[in-house]
């Protein structure tokens, strides 16, 4: 066995990604044969007690799909969370009963980017999750479809399993779809074959990854799963990505699918989720000299260094940093509103909290809400 193999045995906390394609007959429905194969893999893979599986998994909407009368996933946001809103209690109810098999619990959560990138929301997420653990259930992550916005929106589920991987500090994530890994071409073409290993960005540049999947029910692809894993791995998780068909044999550490070694290092920082789940409200560009305390001092942003405000946000909001050529260099949690920022512009906080009173002496990003994008 392979040192990367022997981590995936090693791994006591595994995220399990499954995409809908994998749960799904292709007019929408759920499959009771396909959730069952899964879920007989997990519960036989927890069954001592030494490891714990939090699955992330897609199928809400692809399970709607049916019940409503839909012939295909719906391009509009209200019928994808009209959906959202049938299937999710199907597929909830589905992992329940199969689970059950074994006697073991599933607890639903639903996330949004809004929920993990605001620091109270952030911990609580941790919490709930890591409690459904330690009392030995199974949590059952997926987005809210049923009420995020474009806005609030994570994309795809690739990204949210990468980002629960961090959240949860897992060991391991394993993203299984309906193909077997990550391969140098387009693997339905002769004379493509299969990654074993990734050992960093620099291995694959030269792959042309697909985007859309056969099955047409989801919203992923290659080009997410790839993307997934490279958040991931800089944040500290190996990944394995496979077919749901050989989930088995990419938990237990045999040669399945494509390994993804960690390029980062592990932390339990909150800033991963505002750098790759929230869309910024609006923008503050700054100075020179503000560019250079917050991308090199890591510095909170003060309102002397702003030179403009773009856009409508909301105290709270995420916005960009940008630098006086436009670059976004950061991004954080704003303290004010944007009708409030323009009077602030280049001013100290002590003048602030002279003139205007002590709320304003403080900073308009603190550091602890800010991630620096390109150091």
């Amino acid at each position: 066995m392979t040192v990367a193999r022997q981590q995936v045995t090693q791994a006591r906390r595994i995220v399990v990604k499954v995409g809908s394609s994998s749960l799904t007959t292709a007019s929408g429905g759920l499959d009771a044969d396909r959730v069952d194969a899964l879920v007989d893999v997990l519960a036989k893979i927890r069954s001592g007690g030494e490891k714990e599986i939090v699955l992330v998994s897609s199928g809400a909407i692809a399970a709607g799909l049916a019940p409503l009368g839909l012939a295909r996933r719906p391009k509009d946001l209200a019928r994808q969370q009209a959906a959202a809103s049938v299937g999710q209690g199907l597929l909830v109810a589905r992992y329940t009963a199969s689970f059950a098999r074994y006697g073991v619990r599933v607890g639903q959560v639903l996330l949004t980017s809004d929920d993990t990138s605001r620091r109270a929301h952030y911990r609580n997420a941790y919490r709930t999750l890591d409690q459904l653990l330690a009392m030995g259930a199974v949590p059952v992550i997926n987005e809210n479809d049923t009420v995020a916005t474009d806005e609030i929106r994570f994309g795809d589920n690739d990204r949210l399993a990468a980002l629960v991987a961090h959240l949860v500090r897992a060991d391991l994530l394993v993203l299984l779809s309906d193909v077997d890994g990550l391969y140098d071409g387009d693997p339905s073409q002769p004379g493509t074959s299969l990654i074993g290993e990734v050992r960093g960005p620099a291995d694959i540049e030269h792959v042309q990854i697909g985007s859309a999947g056969r099955a047409g029910v989801g919203t992923g692809g290659m080009v997410t799963k790839v993307e997934a894993a490279r958040i991931a791995t800089a944040a500290g998780v190996p990944v394995v990505l496979t077919s749901a068909v050989r989930a088995a044999e990419a938990l237990t550490g045999r040669a399945a699918g494509t390994y993804f070694h960690s390029t980062g290092r592990r932390s339990a920082d909150r800033l991963l989720w505002l750098a790759h789940a929230s869309t910024p409200q609006g923008a503050l560009i700054l100075d020179d000299g503000a560019v250079r305390a917050v991308v090199e001092g890591r510095k909170s942003l003060l309102p002397a260094g702003i030179a403009a405000v773009e856009g409508e946000f909301s105290a709270g909001d995420p916005v960009e940093l940008r630098d006086t050529l436009g670059r976004a260099v950061a991004r954080g949690l704003v303290n004010f509103d944007a009708k409030e920022i323009p009077q602030l512009l280049g001013r100290s906080t002590r003048e602030l909290a002279q003139e205007l009173g002590p709320e304003y002496e403080r900073e308009v990003v603190h550091r602890d809400d800010l991630v620096v994008l390109h150091p």
